[in-house]
């Protein structure tokens, strides 16, 4: 009969006080739920794939109000220890006032029971973040890691309402910082409108010198067919882009009814979308190595551009080698044919 539990917690007396919990949240993965709005109270709930109560027996109480687990703690220390010492950009990507009241604890450490551990207060809620040691017979199945470093990244965005593809643009970035990208690893296009957004990311992609490509733009819904019309070949092209080239494509495009809704998903009360497409490259990328290691491993050649192997050459030649004795003896048997015709005989 239970379908979930959730835990009301007060943070602030304004929505704007909720928002350093929220940023911390949503960039280590939490998704926004169900939202309420009645008069000057607000709620936000934010989802874990999973969750549970454990009852703990012990002397003292414990360190922290929550525990999440994560798939690599050190990454997201990494993401958390950008957040604490970049406040003012976290403040401008999400266009609010409210200080970044997060503070880091407790240090990355082993525990004793092999796990990875840090702990985190932001808001007056303490937080701890861990990843269990894997057993010997447990397979977690191949993930990216937000783990950046030494990778390059396109991002192209549109100038049409810039008001709001610049907060996306804004975010984007951010999220690539805190992953660990190096500023010179990040080009940025700007094109004048969401249509052209396919057009210029394909032409990055087939340069070979991004490991990803962030897309980002915003529709607002008219009068007319024209929204549907553009956001379906957009979201066509990006897609064609990206499983043509190989190359992952993180769509940070918005398509909304109204400006109030992008204005949420611009870093307001949704989180904002660009931060959340800039993750997605980032774990893309790392994915996409892992799979092109994996294949390495099988024998396999990975890549679009991989030169061939000296086995595929020796193929090639006896291929050839093939075709030219079918063609002597083709042509021995146009000739045979040509005399039996000549001396009037057939076969």
């Amino acid at each position: 009969m239970v379908r979930s539990i959730v835990f009301p917690r007060v943070f602030g007396r304004s929505l704007e006080d909720l928002q350093p919990a929220l940023e911390l949240l949503r960039a280590l993965g939490f998704v926004t739920g169900n939202e309420w709005h009645e008069g000057v109270s607000h709620g936000v709930e934010m989802l874990a794939p999973s969750g549970g109560i454990e009852f703990i027996a012990a002397p003292d109480t414990p360190s922290v109000d929550a525990m999440v687990e994560v798939s690599d703690a050190d990454a997201a220390y990494r993401i958390v220890s950008k957040m604490v010492s970049e406040g003012p950009l976290i403040r401008k990507a999400r266009m609010s006032g409210a200080p970044a009241d997060i503070r880091i604890t407790k240090k990355i450490t082993e525990t004793p029971y092999g796990a990875r551990l840090f702990e985190v207060e932001v808001g007056g809620l303490r937080l701890g973040f861990l990843t269990y040691a894997k057993k010997a017979d447990e397979s977690r199945g191949m993930e990216g890691k937000l783990d950046a470093r030494g990778k390059k990244f396109a991002i192209v965005v549109s100038r049409f309402n810039s008001f709001i593809t610049e907060r996306l643009l804004e975010g984007a970035l951010q999220g690539l910082r805190q992953c660990g990208t190096a500023p010179d690893d990040v080009k940025i296009v700007h094109v004048p409108g969401a249509f052209e957004i396919p057009a210029a990311a394909r032409q990055l992609a087939d340069s070979k010198q991004y490991n990803a490509i962030v897309c980002i733009g915003c529709l607002l819904r008219g009068g007319t067919l024209h929204y549907e019309v553009i956001a379906n070949e957009v979201t066509r092209g990006v897609g064609q882009s990206a499983q043509e080239s190989g190359v992952p494509h993180a769509f940070g495009v918005l398509t909304c009814d109204t400006l109030e809704q992008a204005i949420d998903r611009a870093g307001l009360k949704a989180g904002n979308k660009g931060f959340e497409a800039g993750l997605a490259a980032v774990e893309m990328a790392s994915l996409r190595d892992a799979v092109a290691g994996g294949s390495r491993h099988s024998g396999r050649t990975a890549g679009p551009s991989a030169p061939p192997e000296a086995g595929s050459a020796r193929a090639d030649k006896k291929l050839g080698e093939a075709g030219s004795a079918r063609d002597k003896t083709k042509r021995a048997n146009t000739k045979q044919s040509r005399t039996a015709r000549a001396t009037g005989g057939s076969r």
